[in-house]
């Protein structure tokens, strides 16, 4: 397996902390980011992590209870902290990186969904060839965004996400501000989906799209195949 060294992959997270208007919190998903961190960096990657507002990036609390192997080594990881904690600011980045991830989380439906800033960066970046990436809600983020040919880059694509299911199910589905399934399909997604909560994730072209938080892994390793396929 061939090491990514020279590559750089820049993980986006949600800025936004209230969840609608119940009074809870929310955030980015723990999970969503550990996962693909740990794939992304155990491959060689250079991974930086950026948010709307830049510093430091509000998670889940829900996803801080569910624990896993890759959340513990994130959280154990200095270097992994200390870009949580100091994040880069979206409409500020100027680097060209190879890939792009957004976590998801259900911040992301209030910020990165409407962020133009993201969406022009994440446009220009498919233009020159590079990957574009996101799991569970990130895929909200890619709704603004536009293809070369100035349709919506998941038009025509196989594209997972969180399914209208899995929202109904969470009980959410009243809350959010849109069905992201229902979104990326009328802008003309082929969206594809799994069993709920089940791992899911699907590859077409330098899109990659996985469908909740258990596809955090899977994507990843897309994004990989992908970066090694170029």
């Amino acid at each position: 397996m061939k090491a990514l060294t020279a590559v750089k992959i820049l993980l986006i997270v949600t800025s936004h902390s209230q969840f609608g208007n119940t009074g809870e919190q929310t955030g980015f998903w723990m999970e969503e980011l550990a996962a693909p961190y740990a794939e992304f960096t155990r491959a060689g990657a250079q991974v930086d992590i950026a948010s709307p507002l830049g510093g430091k990036a509000p998670a889940d609390p829900r996803s801080q209870k569910e624990e896993s192997e890759a959340t513990r080594a994130f959280l154990a990881d200095p270097q992994a902290t200390k870009k949580l904690a100091n994040t880069l600011v979206l409409g500020k980045v100027q680097d060209t990186y190879d890939a792009y991830f957004v976590v998801g989380g259900h911040g992301v439906m209030w910020d990165l969904a409407t962020h133009s800033p993201l969406h022009q960066l994440l446009s220009a970046a498919y233009a020159r060839g590079a990957v574009i990436s996101a799991v569970c809600h990130g895929p909200a983020a890619l709704v603004g965004v536009k293809g070369p040919d100035g349709k919506p880059l998941v038009a025509g694509k196989r594209v997972a996400a969180f399914s209208n299911a899995e929202e109904k199910a969470a009980k959410f589905d009243a809350i959010v501000p849109f069905p992201l399934e229902t979104r990326l399909r009328e802008l003309g997604a082929r969206y594809e989906s799994g069993p709920l909560w089940s791992s899911f994730a699907v590859r077409d072209g330098r899109l990659v799209t996985g469908q909740n938080p258990a596809s955090s892994t899977a994507a990843a390793r897309e994004v990989l195949a992908a970066l090694r396929e170029r």
